[in-house]
């Protein structure tokens, strides 16, 4: 299994504090890395975006944030992961998948994060889980887990049954180490799920780049994992920061195209 068979990008402009819009456009990020898969995020699920990705192999819709930047004092990203709003948003990916037939599954962005903020509850995970599937049964649920909150066993066993893609991430580069024994213990939550890793162009707790040394010592374990049949597969964060974490993103696509 080719690393290139297995990868993910982040399109679209999240603009995070110190990231500003990109030179690439929505599906430039999959050609830019040599990968066919999207996760679209930051933007309206409409006809215009899909159309733009109709060439790739996948693409998984966030279904948890609206809007393509700065709405509140120049610095903060809106999101409305209200329960009615994510029904509606997996509800029309529902629908466009019908029509746009490279669309997966939905995405549901800092899940834990989010259900305690807009006072979510497992019964409305349901709900957006069957809005998912109203059109077509075929699209999975992908969440993101973060390291830091596996800690919280109770939740992920209660909101398991409405997950079919763990996406896996670690929020602080220095932790990166910590790899193996974070998937041994989501493996022990969350059994039988499929994992996405994902990979940080930059550390947002910093800011600053991802040292590529750490780079490639995570490559290296994710390569290994996919080989073992491990881990599904993994993502890129994002399009949006290929140039100016320029050293990271020419490093990833190159290790990528190698193995």
């Amino acid at each position: 299994m080719r690393l290139r068979d297995v990868g993910w990008v982040w399109e679209g402009q999240g603009l995070d504090p110190g990231v500003y819009p990109s030179i690439y456009g929505v599906g430039e990020g999959c050609e830019y890395f040599g990968l066919r898969r999207a996760v679209f995020l930051f933007h309206p699920i409409d006809r215009y975006a899909l159309e733009k990705m109709a060439d790739l192999d996948e693409v998984v819709c966030d279904i948890s944030e609206t809007g393509p930047g700065y709405v509140r004092d120049g610095l903060t990203r809106e999101v409305l992961a209200t329960p009615e709003r994510t029904r509606a948003r997996a509800a029309l990916v529902s629908r466009l998948s019908l029509e746009f037939t490279n669309v997966t599954g939905g995405y549901f962005d800092d899940l834990k994060g989010l259900m305690k903020a807009h006072d979510y509850t497992v019964h409305d995970l349901a709900a957006t889980r069957a809005a998912l599937n109203a059109h077509n049964p075929k699209l999975k649920m992908w969440a993101v887990v973060y390291g830091q909150e596996l800690e919280d066993a109770d939740y992920w066993r209660s909101v398991a049954p409405y997950i079919d893609v763990v996406s896996f991430w670690i929020w602080e580069s220095a932790n990166l180490d910590l790899l193996d024994q974070h998937l041994r213990r989501c493996g022990e939550l969350l059994p039988g799920k499929p994992i996405n890793v994902g990979v940080y162009l930059r550390d947002y707790g910093i800011p600053a780049p991802v040292p590529v040394e750490r780079l490639r010592t995570q490559m290296e374990n994710i390569a290994a994992h996919v080989a073992r049949g491990r881990i599904a597969g993994f993502q890129i964060l994002a399009t949006v920061l290929i140039e100016g974490q320029r050293e990271q993103a020419e490093f990833l696509r190159d290790f990528i195209a190698t193995r």
